[in-house]
């Protein structure tokens, strides 16, 4: 297969959303032969794709300039490097949010008090687009980490941060006030190589796709004496209504499979028990194509 035909898919190597974009891509039923050096380009089981390992920060321009057709990155890292992409999917992960913070004894409550004052950031572009938004003049001075250190070390008045739980502010006593930007772990591709390799990109977005309705899901599967029928499925009415089919042993029994929410099978289990199901199997789905 020549190299202008292959997909090459750029992750991130390191970080915070690495680890959940490689269980991703193996539950989607694709296998990385890494050998055992420090290799930036790995095959697949796929032999039409190719994974990159970039830095986070870099995804997006890869992906925009074709050095790579698609990527796994932050929606905050498209915003930031400003890049020409196509967001084809929210991968469920990696939900956080850029904030502007200040010393929780600064005083300071209302983002305009910050005018003429100093913010640190990992986020140089965003944090100028928004201070650009709410009217104000400010210094933007970038760091590359430790950014809630900041404040305390008299660097700056306030941070443009990420941040999903919100702990590592409150530890070092920051608070945030204002969200400036929403952001998740997303599936971008190149513009004009999409159109170049749909049916590819298609179907490798399918796969993780699958992947997504997955989860939080599990398949029920029993059998019900047809006289309780109704009342089982007066209790799991399933995604699009259960399947119902005949059982080969007894005409006076079928099988009942239905898709539900995991949260919901622990009370679910003995309530159908109580309404006559029986067999009741409870199993894990791994991939779910609607």
């Amino acid at each position: 297969m020549s190299s202008n035909q292959k997909i090459r898919l750029a992750i991130p190597h390191k970080g915070r959303i690495s680890v959940p974009i490689r269980e991703l891509i193996q539950k989607a039923g694709l296998v990385l032969y890494e050998s055992g050096e420090r290799s930036l380009v790995v095959s697949t089981n796929d032999p039409a794709l190719d994974i990159i390992y970039v830095r986070p920060i870099d995804i997006p321009s890869y992906v925009a300039s074709g050095i790579a057709d698609i990527g796994i990155t932050g929606h905050d890292m498209v915003t930031e490097r400003k890049a020409d992409v196509m967001e084809l999917l929210s991968l469920g992960f990696g939900n956080a949010s850029i904030v502007l913070a200040v010393d929780e004894d600064s005083g300071i409550q209302n983002p305009k008090d910050l005018n003429n004052k100093r913010i640190s950031t990992e986020f140089p572009s965003i944090a100028k687009r928004y201070i650009e938004k709410i009217g104000i003049r400010a210094e933007i001075i970038p760091v590359g980490g430790a950014c809630e250190a900041t404040p305390h070390l008299g660097i700056s008045d306030a941070i443009i941060d990420i941040t999903s739980s919100g702990t590592t502010l409150k530890q070092n006593r920051l608070t945030v006030i204002d969200t400036v930007l929403e952001t998740q772990t997303m599936l971008i591709a190149n513009h004009s190589l999409f159109q170049e390799k749909k049916l590819k990109i298609d179907e490798i977005t399918l796969a993780f796709e699958s992947v997504i309705n997955a989860r939080n899901k599990t398949y029920l599967m029993m059998n019900v004496w047809k006289d309780h029928l109704e009342d089982v499925l007066a209790i799991i009415p399933g995604m699009a209504g259960p399947t119902i089919m005949q059982v080969a042993s007894g005409a006076d029994m079928v099988a009942v499979h239905a898709v539900v929410d995991l949260e919901r099978v622990y009370q679910l289990i003995n309530r159908l028990k109580n309404a006559g199901a029986r067999d009741i199997l409870v199993m894990a789905i791994e991939r779910m194509v609607p």
